[in-house]
């Protein structure tokens, strides 16, 4: 039987697609204006803050309001600035610099930038304890592995966002921390007793967070067969009732394998906002007029089998539709502060020296080898990173060689430790203890210049790697010049 036009559009109301290009197709206009709740953002949307405040503000010509989301985190994860890289260190290197002062002057700073630019949902931050080091998907992304810190800084960062009147929205409910799965690709198990990865998102609440993405993980303890996303025990008894939060829930994207492997996008969608998701993300992989519909037309027909009541799907609505409310309301001209972001990542550098020599400061052109690992999904594999670019700029005649996985053979190392024979040698590395390639190679280098300085600019399981060894605890563009800088002895 037909769908009715008020059933769609209330299935409209929960759904916050991707689309292509710099400003918004024919067929989103015409969704937005029958009362599409709002929209995600990707890089592919981005090319300036010029050109997104024009986007956004197309998008308000045809629904007011519109909630335009994004996955800004700064650091690795950004999507203002995947042309350049973060301005802005991520999650890690503020935990470890431990300064919620600088975390909330750091988010605000971040959120005036949203601000301007028209945007109002930022999926951020992540209120993951990486408590498990071989984490493929969060890392860098998390304020670190003490749930204590992590909740300090997850609230210090709500705050500042939420001052210049952007919703901050804690992730990935109920913590994808301790797993060694990425949701992009398969179902994350999360061991039993999973209080420390509660507590942020406890503090998140305390502190006014207006919204919460899931994650699909299975968590045993809670449910032993449905994801969280699509579990009522996890999102209704756990986050609703036990936690008490009152905000939005939205899912994250739900084309993910670990939901949509199962059910299906549509179906999965339907699950979701039946267990007590409020909205839906989709777009990441699928941005396309048709998974738009069909998302919406599966949330409308589970309604009219039974699957979804009416009732519940009313009241995601009602949510969304508060936010939307508050966000309207909350613009902020709040001043920003371009010099936070690379403050920031100098007080995160952590340098161990152990060589005798006067390794440092580099005073002529040094050779830089990059081992270039290959990217999860969340992080765009075109932002830029490293510190072969600032620290050319700062030794004119340095030599940047980038390697990956395939690039690394014993020939080519060869051919570079000659070419960087006389030269200072700088090896950059990315969560080398997770590759072992990476880990072949730098020992292979390392086995021939011990003088080399090495940069990690991942985690840094290891600290006795080189005559110097720098970490970042992260790899923006501010990281890079931070490094840069204490190569050369700016810093």
């Amino acid at each position: 039987m037909p769908l009715s036009g008020d059933l769609l559009r209330l299935a409209d109301a929960v759904l916050f697609p991707g689309f292509a290009g710099h400003m918004p197709p024919d067929w989103l206009r015409r969704r937005l204006g029958e009362g599409l709740a709002g929209v995600v953002l990707f890089s592919r949307n981005i090319a300036d803050p010029a050109q997104v405040a024009r986007l956004t503000a197309a998008l308000r010509a045809e629904n007011p309001s519109v909630l335009v989301g994004t996955d800004e985190e700064s650091g690795e994860v950004t999507r203002l600035e995947v042309a350049t890289g973060s301005s802005r260190p991520g999650g890690y290197a503020l935990g470890v610099v431990d300064d919620v002062a600088l975390t909330e002057a750091l988010a605000g700073d971040l959120g005036g930038d949203l601000a301007a630019a028209g945007i109002t949902l930022d999926f951020a931050p992540s209120a993951d304890v990486n408590s498990n080091p071989d984490n493929p998907v969060i890392g860098l992304r998390a304020f670190g592995a003490d749930p204590a810190l992590v909740s300090r800084h997850t609230r210090a960062f709500v705050r500042g966002l939420q001052s210049a009147g952007v919703a901050a929205c804690a992730k990935h409910f109920p913590g994808h921390g301790d797993t060694s799965v990425d949701s992009h690709h398969g179902v994350p198990v999360v061991a039993d007793g999973i209080e420390d990865a509660l507590l942020p998102f406890r503090e998140a609440i305390k502190e006014g967070v207006k919204a919460v993405m899931t994650g699909h993980l299975l968590v045993p303890s809670y449910d032993a067969e449905l994801p969280a996303t699509l579990s009522p025990k996890v999102l209704t008894g756990l986050l609703r009732e036990e936690l008490g939060f009152e905000g939005m829930i939205i899912t994250d994207g739900i084309e993910m394998a670990a939901v949509a492997g199962t059910y299906g996008i549509g179906g999965a969608s339907a699950r979701a906002i039946a267990a007590g998701a409020d909205a839906i993300c989709v777009g990441g992989e699928r941005a396309d007029e048709a998974t738009a519909a069909g998302i919406r037309d599966a949330i409308a027909t589970a309604v009219t089998q039974g699957l979804l009541p009416e009732e519940r799907l009313a009241d995601a609505a009602r949510r969304v539709r508060e936010l939307a409310s508050w966000a309207a309301s909350s613009g902020s001209q709040a001043s920003r502060d371009g010099s936070v972001g690379l403050a920031a990542a100098r007080r995160a550098v952590r340098i161990t020296r152990r060589s005798t020599a006067p390794v440092l400061p580099l005073t002529s052109a040094a050779s830089v080898v990059e081992l270039a690992p290959e990217m999860n999904l969340a992080i765009d594999r075109n932002t830029p990173w490293g510190v072969g670019q600032p620290l050319a700029s700062l030794l004119p005649g340095t030599v940047v060689t980038r390697l990956t996985v395939g690039d690394s053979t014993g020939s080519a190392l060869e051919r570079l430790l000659g070419e960087a024979s006389g030269r200072p040698l700088v090896i950059v590395v990315r969560d080398v203890h997770r590759y072992a390639w990476q880990e072949q190679a730098l020992r292979h280098l390392l086995s021939a210049r011990p003088d080399a300085v090495v940069v990690e600019m991942g985690l840094p399981e290891r600290s006795d790697l080189g005559a110097v060894h720098i970490a970042t605890y992260g790899s923006a563009r501010v990281c890079g010049q931070a490094a840069a800088e204490v190569l050369t002895g700016r810093l």
